[in-house]
């Protein structure tokens, strides 16, 4: 089972770009961030028709998260519990049934600029819901896989640039601590799993020629509980996406799992 999370930045504006990558990459369940989409006004019909189950939480003109499976999902949920009140599409969770069934929660956690202010505040409060989401799927003891766009810079060597983003909420001391938390409670980081080491990115802004500069950050991450982490067969980023044409600003990323 290939599972992808991409920060699709506008569905209607990446609308080429994500089906050139959906015939060459053969996913079998994408989780997308940033749809910029009310439900109703997602381009459903275009998946359906070639063949994907297609399931949003959208809001109109920002955040939005979407899945698009090959295989049949039961129990879809939208939005992260613990806050009644908040109305920002950005976390959904569905159980993929493969081979063995995965419950996959596509995520687009606040950015959190700037910082210090509300905004990181609902950041940090948001990522401190999303840790005891995380625990009670840990306790299901079944494979779980937590994708999307993390706005979490980990470690300096996932920047280009590390000095650049010292001030940045992507990058502060306690955003990164509660990325930890999470990946502590006995979750795998699927990339660094694998793969070590600097010059790994998933982002490159659209601004003074970063991508050309491979002024790149790493913000898209999956997180594999240890049922998931135990079927894994690969991981990589696609990032020769980023040089399509009218790309988004991030890169699939996906894991392979024996599902």
């Amino acid at each position: 089972m290939k599972i992808a999370t991409y920060n699709i930045n506008g569905i209607k504006a990446r609308i080429e770009a994500l089906t050139a990558w959906l015939e060459a990459a053969k996913p079998d369940v994408v989780l997308l961030q940033e749809i910029k989409s009310v439900d109703e006004g997602f381009p459903r019909s275009l998946f359906e028709d070639a063949g994907w189950r297609v399931e949003t939480h959208g809001q109109k003109g920002f955040n939005g998260v979407a899945i698009l499976s090959r295989l049949p999902l039961e129990d879809v949920t939208r939005g992260l519990p613990g806050d009644e009140e908040d109305a920002q599409a950005r976390w959904i969770e569905a159980t993929v049934m493969g081979q063995r069934a995965v419950r996959v929660c596509g995520l687009y956690l606040p950015n959190g600029n700037p910082a210090p202010g509300p905004k990181y505040d609902y950041k940090l409060g948001w990522m401190a819901r999303m840790k005891t989401r995380a625990a009670e799927l840990l306790a299901t003891e079944e494979p779980v896989v937590l994708a999307g766009d993390y706005n979490v810079i980990p470690q300096p060597e996932d920047a280009a640039r590390p000095e650049a983003w010292v001030t940045d909420a992507l990058f502060l001391p306690e955003s990164r601590a509660a990325f930890r938390r999470i990946l502590h409670l006995g979750y795998t980081e699927a990339f660094r799993a694998r793969t070590f080491g600097p010059g790994h990115y998933s982002f490159w802004d659209y601004q003074a020629a970063a991508w050309e500069k491979n002024n790149g950050i790493r913000i898209d991450h999956l997180l594999l509980s240890p049922q998931a982490a135990d079927l894994m067969t690969d991981v990589r980023i696609d990032r020769e996406t980023r040089a399509g044409d009218k790309p988004s600003d991030h890169v699939p990323v996906w894991v392979d799992l024996a599902a």
